[in-house]
């Protein structure tokens, strides 16, 4: 099978949708199949494009076996919301020749688009119609209504006209797939059949993390970020952006600060929002700052924490499943997030983590006293977030449905069929986090 893949993220970038849609090219290609990707060059969470590429010219190049179409691309500095405009129209304009010519060229029998940025998903369905490949859209995070929910755009008819474009796309692809069970139900409610659109998540590599779970690779970090072995390492790690309300978390480690000074918050990562945390924790002796980690080193800061915390603004609720989760979980650390009772990411996190509501520091400072006291909960929530990671999150069964969908396209396109039946497995069915198989702890009211 030819696969053609759009993106305006993709390697050497360590974390967020460039990671995703790299590790799914790269198994595409261990399993035999011809890859070719259209891309930018690498620029995320920094926001300024990594040395020795170019924003101004074409490149192609090989990376493990896949050949890389690399677009001129507008990177603002302060990607502030026309600025952002700017930065996807760039890379859609920059794009459209060179995936109209790797069509052409390489005669895919798939043409793959991965949204954001939705505009470049029109030239991915204008290959597709000129190479006669099967066209599948996938949704990393609803873009058009975060823009408008975190006011980055405002007008009631510029909103009615984005979302009637966006209708448009998203019924014109054969496929649409979304990164969550909620964002399946959005892509319905914006009028995708449900023979089209199916859940194809983000996943993790638990072996990978699991393979540090050793008290030595624990303490390394440890011993560089707390005082004293006995504090809690409360963990941040991931993209430090307007999408986050981390403004919370600083004033959670403000409050703290003079009676809890074991409890030491780490952050660790890139993104436009770190200078100004960075700038309101200054003067915090309970706050340290990390870059973003080498593979191996991530894995072990994951499992050195005794809390990891999962920030969110409730203007993009289920419009986007953080894709940081199934490492979390993984670690066998309990989780903190912000999200209101009724989203995806407070169903997945049930029996595994404590959720509060978005923008309250008092229950963030309640949780993660709570948390800190109680070993034994988290050992208990840790442990069964270790499980739902191999139930839900498990790289192996997620990418395997990916290409069972993909296969399962491609035969019903060749008999001319009009729905796609494929049976969903349990790495894409909708579920309700927790099961028999979890050990629930004793539900303790957080006031």
């Amino acid at each position: 099978m030819k696969i053609l893949v759009v993106g305006i993220n993709y390697a050497p970038e360590l974390i967020g949708i460039g990671k995703y849609t790299t590790e799914m090219c790269n198994e595409l290609r261990r399993k035999g199949h011809e890859v070719t990707v259209v891309t930018a060059p690498p620029y995320y969470p920094d926001w300024r494009i990594v040395k020795p590429y170019s924003g101004f010219a074409y490149s192609s190049e090989v990376v493990d076996g896949i050949e890389v179409v690399r677009c001129p691309l507008y990177v603002p500095s302060l990607p502030r919301a026309f600025h952002r405009i700017l930065h996807h129209l760039s890379f859609a304009i920059t794009s459209a020749p060179a995936i109209l010519v790797q069509a052409l060229k390489v005669r895919p029998d798939v043409v793959l688009s991965v949204a954001p940025s939705l505009l470049s998903a029109p030239a991915a369905l204008v290959a597709g119609k000129l190479s006669g490949a099967a066209t599948w859209l996938h949704i990393q995070d609803f873009e058009v209504d975060a823009a408008f929910n975190l006011n980055f755009l405002s007008g009631g008819w510029l909103r009615r006209a984005a979302l009637w474009c966006e209708k448009k796309l998203l019924t014109s692809f054969d496929l649409v797939s979304a990164i969550s069970a909620k964002m399946v139900d959005l892509l319905h409610s914006k009028g995708v059949s449900r023979f089209r659109a199916f859940e194809f998540r983000n996943w993790v590599d638990t072996a990978a993390i699991e393979s540090q779970l050793a008290d030595a690779a624990r303490a390394e970090w440890r011993s560089a970020l707390l005082e004293r072995a006995s504090g809690t390492l409360v963990l941040y790690s991931g993209n430090i952006g307007a999408k986050q309300g981390f403004e919370v978390l600083a004033e959670a480690a403000r409050r703290l600060a003079p009676d809890r000074p074991d409890i030491v918050f780490v952050f660790c990562g890139a993104g436009a929002m770190k200078e100004r945390l960075m700038q309101s924790t200054a003067d915090l002796p309970n706050v340290r700052f990390l870059e973003l980690q080498p593979a191996e080193s991530f894995r072990k800061l994951l499992i050195s924490a005794d809390i990891h915390l999962l920030p969110q603004c409730s203007e993009i609720q289920d419009l986007a499943l953080p894709s940081k989760l199934g490492g979390m979980l993984v670690s066998g650390r309990p989780i903190v997030a912000m999200a209101a009772a009724e989203t995806q990411l407070a169903s997945e996190l049930a029996d595994v983590g404590v959720v509060v509501a978005p923008g309250d520091p008092d229950a963030v400072i309640e949780a993660v006293l709570r948390l800190a006291s109680d070993s034994k909960l988290r050992d208990v929530l840790g442990t069964n977030g270790q499980h739902l990671a191999h139930r839900r999150w498990e790289r192996g069964s997620v990418l395997a449905e990916a290409e069972a969908r993909l296969l399962d396209l491609l035969a019903r396109r060749r008999k001319g069929a009009t729905g796609f039946g494929l049976p969903v497995s349990a790495a894409v069915r909708p579920q309700v986090a927790g099961g028999d198989d979890l050990k629930l702890p004793e539900k303790k009211p957080l006031r």
